[in-house]
């Protein structure tokens, strides 16, 4: 079983077409193991996919990107359906980053950080996953530093993806520093 792929199509199926996979997320963004388990199957490569195979990729996965409880599995964070994917306000940690593409710094450091194609802006624990993600639209990328403690003790809201990713529905720019990378 080739898990990397397994883990982009559920990613896919997940964060980005649950109706090409007949799947009806929750406003959690939940849905039953058995009922994805039921669309994979129709395509040959997942013919003999199972529950321990899902399981398998949410338990060797460095990003976190899903997870199972009571026989429903959902995408963390990611996510670009219409329906937005309620999630529990956190405090933040006090600073986070976000990689990004160096020709977008003057329009962010303008404008802020906006989701743009997504449901929330990503925001990333430390540096090192900042730059992986960075290097996704640039061999370079910029990495910026977000003053998390200070955007929420005035009064920005974020949630967290996992234990590597913040989520925020938008960051003004006088929160973001572009002198890191």
């Amino acid at each position: 079983m080739d898990y990397v792929k397994l883990s982009k199509e559920v990613s896919y199926a997940l964060r980005h077409a649950p109706w090409e996979y007949d799947l009806e997320l929750d406003e959690d963004g939940w849905v039953n193991v058995e009922q994805l388990l039921d669309s994979l199957k129709t395509k040959k490569d997942w013919l003999n996919v199972c529950a321990k195979d899902l399981q398998i990729i949410v338990d060797i996965s460095d990003k976190k990107r899903h997870e199972i409880s009571e026989g429903k599995i959902r995408a963390l964070y990611g996510h670009s359906t219409q329906n937005r994917i309620i999630k529990d306000i956190k405090k933040p940690p006090d600073m986070l980053y976000h990689g990004t593409a160096r020709n977008l710094v003057s329009v962010i450091s303008k404008n802020g950080l906006s989701p743009k194609g997504r449901q929330y802006v990503h925001l990333s624990v430390d540096i090192n996953i900042a730059s992986q993600v960075g290097k996704r639209h640039d061999d370079l990328p910029a990495i910026l530093k977000i003053d998390a403690k200070k955007a929420w003790n005035n009064g920005i809201v974020f949630y967290q993806g996992n234990d590597k990713v913040w989520l925020a529905d938008f960051i003004p720019s006088e929160y973001i520093d572009q002198s890191v990378k």
